[in-house]
């Protein structure tokens, strides 16, 4: 069944297809949040449950003209935002290394070091559409920031990731 049918049937309350809807995507939206919360682990399970409990209480405001996955990042996105000003977290531009993350050679972990390296829209950026494959059309909606400034924010983000992946070589 595809989302948009999941979301029609969740709309007149069958609970079940809302239940379907979380796990066909909270695999992804956890991810997601995972990188924007630079490897914390709870407060990204934290944000996933209140963008899914947003995400219940608002269905009826999801149009299917573009996807559910690109709706319910946009409020994890906006979830993390509000999270982010009130908890004082770092500001999203500073590239500074989470503290809790520990050295391995093992090269996934290279790339979330790398990746928390990033500024925090270069990380969002790139994660929408390198990992969970939204176009930038799509990233720029959930960002709610222009195109070119997504295309922008992957070109640099990329080059930053050669960089330190690969050294000044790159």
């Amino acid at each position: 069944m595809e989302d948009h049918e999941l979301a029609a049937l969740a709309l007149a309350g069958d609970d079940s297809a809302f239940a379907a809807l979380v796990r066909l995507h909270q695999g992804a939206l956890r991810g997601f949040l995972l990188r924007m919360t630079r490897g914390d682990h709870a407060l990204a399970d934290d944000l996933a449950q209140e963008t899914f409990l947003e995400a219940w209480h608002k269905i009826a405001q999801f149009r299917a003209v573009g996807s559910f996955s690109g709706w319910l990042t946009r409020i994890a996105w906006s979830r993390f935002l509000m999270t982010a000003r009130k908890r004082k977290l770092e500001p999203l531009d500073d590239a500074d290394m989470p503290p809790d993350v520990e050295t391995d050679p093992d090269l996934k972990l290279d790339l979330e070091k790398a990746m928390a390296r990033l500024s925090g829209a270069e990380r969002a950026a790139i994660t929408l559409c390198d990992t969970l494959g939204h176009s930038h059309e799509e990233a720029a909606a959930i960002l709610t920031i222009p195109l070119g400034t997504v295309n922008s924010h992957i070109l640099r983000g990329h080059a930053k990731l050669r960089t330190l992946l690969y050294g000044a070589k790159a």
